[in-house]
């Protein structure tokens, strides 16, 4: 199949493309590269410097290259510069979505793979999570994210549109030949920042909340391997054929670990000590988060190939530890 990767030079679409090259599809990619590194996809891949909300430029690129089947990874993702600047975050995670949807129906192209986030739940009543869960987003990230949802199911009754919206827990790890991997600017993800502080790159890691409920009194969240979430996303194609579908996923371990765990696994793979400096609880960090991922191991057959903590952050490691300055064509 011939699949549009939006937003596929960002961290999570850039692994993606390089599964569905793996599994035979035939990836074509279109990002705008306000966050995302074309050094991240092979010279190969068709690629189209554009944005998701130019509707002329995507049936182009829709009808030139016969598309069948569009992912979306464009989003906007900090939590915080949510809450600052959601209109940004609502123009581009719902407004220019809705554009790009547009252009997707109007040149026939009605199998959509989202990149939603467990951000739709926001604090959860019951643990492990499951697809069922009162979804009520605590950000406007969140909100952004459960928005294009809804739309997503409009769409279905109306137009015949199927989809499969995916559930994101915490994205983590580097590609197994470290290739490519998680290069953010600003960087806020936990594992990337304990690695650069081990190998003196940045300042002490900040610690936030070690007086939570639990084991260890630090925050316990689901890390999931990108090229796991990546292969559930490639895994969903076949039940994407029939007109209307509606498919949700939750994706993670099921396994969580605490901030001191991840802490732990990078000076265990690193043999270096990771500076550390306690800080207060941030603001609407939960004390537990992690996923009940059943549904999509028995509908599609899923299983993540990195099961624990210490083998997702050993291809972090590898990633960091050989590219100190992430991507050439880094921007900001």
């Amino acid at each position: 199949m011939n699949v549009l990767v939006v937003g596929g030079a960002g961290y999570i679409g850039s692994h993606c493309v390089r599964q569905l090259a793996a599994a035979g599809h035939r990836p074509v990619v279109l990002d705008n590269l306000v966050y995302g590194h074309r050094a991240a996809v092979a010279p190969a891949v068709p690629f189209y410097e554009s944005d998701l909300g130019d509707e002329a430029a995507v049936r182009r690129v829709l009808t030139k290259e016969q598309i069948g089947l569009v992912m979306h990874f464009a989003a906007y993702c900090y939590v915080g510069e949510s809450v600052t600047d959601p209109l940004k975050y609502y123009l581009n995670n719902v407004s220019a979505t809705l554009h790009l949807l547009k252009a997707m129906l109007a040149v026939d192209v009605k199998q959509f793979v989202f990149s939603s986030s467990c951000a739709t739940y926001g604090v959860p009543d019951r643990l492990p999570m499951t697809e069922d869960l009162p979804q009520a987003p605590i950000n406007p990230y969140g909100q952004t994210k459960l928005d294009v949802e809804n739309v997503l199911k409009a769409l279905a009754r109306a137009h015949g549109l199927s989809f499969a919206a995916f559930r994101y827990f915490n994205a983590a790890g580097a590609s197994e030949d470290s290739l490519i991997g998680e290069d953010h600017h600003p960087e806020t993800h936990l594992i990337p920042l304990a690695i650069d502080a081990a190998l003196g790159r940045r300042p002490p890691l900040q610690l936030f909340g070690t007086d939570y409920p639990t084991p260890d009194g630090t925050c316990l969240r689901d890390y999931v391997h990108v090229d796991d979430l990546s292969r559930a996303h490639i895994a969903v194609f076949d039940r994407l054929a029939k007109p209307g579908t509606k498919l949700f996923y939750n994706l993670g371990t099921g396994r969580p670990s605490s901030n001191r765990e991840v802490i732990r696994a990078v000076e265990k793979l690193s043999g270096k000590t990771v500076p550390l400096v306690e800080a207060p609880r941030r603001a609407g960090d939960p004390p537990a988060l992690y996923a009940d991922s059943s549904l999509a191991k028995r509908e599609l057959g899923w299983q993540p190939k990195f099961a624990d903590i210490e083998s997702t952050v050993a291809t972090a490691w590898k990633w960091h530890s050989t590219h100190p300055k992430g991507y050439d064509d880094r921007k900001g």
